[in-house]
């Protein structure tokens, strides 16, 4: 009698990428994180919906993405670099040798999860645009522009993608989070260093460039920018990441 037990030659992927999903919200990080996600998102919108004046759906579920946009890159750095802060990596590549697989399934969660709290930000705003058009007095707005909706989950995508590649580029989550909330700090400084500022920052400030996304208005020049902070954000760090996992020795 012979059985079919899968072997680390032919792991399926979706049974390798259940249970990353499981490692991302099961510890006790990413569950604290995910609720003050959720709470903070939820506090950010009933509070622009009862003192921040009359507001459309839209706009509200945007205030509830402000938490997520900063939280979400911060979970997946915490995702790949915890096998190395943990000390796990070497059991997870000695089950799963092949380690592109590993690195697929652990980024894959965190891209949905992105998805999903644009989702929820909008059932929140939901309740709180009529809450809002009542206590002021006004007339609810529920119309939603379809583009616009898509540019702010990419945008929320994107900004995710780039805290994965840091942390896939560091191997390191305190060096890694730090860059990653330090640098709309230092590129407000550097865009007040006159025009030489302003145009670096044009380009390669990624919170100024992947903002275009949810503009109704997006030009050649604003694709060109969003390419290039793209590339050199998440496209060169990621690759540099991986190359750097494949080759990493494991202890």
């Amino acid at each position: 009698m012979t059985t079919d037990t899968p072997t680390a030659d032919h792991l399926p992927f979706g049974r390798l990428l259940r249970v990353e999903t499981r490692k991302l919200l099961d510890t006790r990080t990413s569950m604290i994180m995910m609720g003050v996600l959720i709470a903070v998102a939820v506090a950010l919108v009933v509070g622009r919906a009862l003192y921040g004046g009359p507001a459309d759906l839209f706009t509200l579920a945007g205030t509830a993405g402000i938490a997520s946009g900063t939280l979400l890159p911060v979970l997946g750095i915490l995702s790949l670099t915890g096998e190395w802060s943990h000390r796990t990596a070497l059991t997870t590549f000695t089950l799963e040798p092949r380690r592109g697989r590993v690195l697929a399934a652990k980024c894959l969660p965190v891209l949905v999860a992105a998805v999903a709290a644009c989702l929820l930000a909008l059932l929140v705003a939901v309740p709180a645009t009529a809450v809002a058009a009542a206590a002021h007095g006004g007339q609810a707005a529920w119309e939603l522009d379809p583009g616009q909706v898509l540019g702010w989950i990419a945008t929320t995508i994107v900004s995710t993608a780039q805290g994965l590649a840091l942390g896939l580029l560091l191997l390191n989550a305190p060096a890694a989070i730090v860059i990653y909330l330090v640098n709309p700090m230092l590129w407000s400084f550097v865009g007040r260093l006159g025009p030489v500022g302003e145009s670096a920052g044009e380009w390669l400030d990624p919170n100024r460039t992947i903002s275009v996304l949810m503009s109704s208005g997006l030009t050649g020049a604003d694709t060109a920018r969003l390419v290039v902070s793209v590339v050199l954000w998440i496209v060169i760090p990621a690759g540099v990441g991986v190359l750097r996992v494949l080759r990493k020795e494991v202890r």
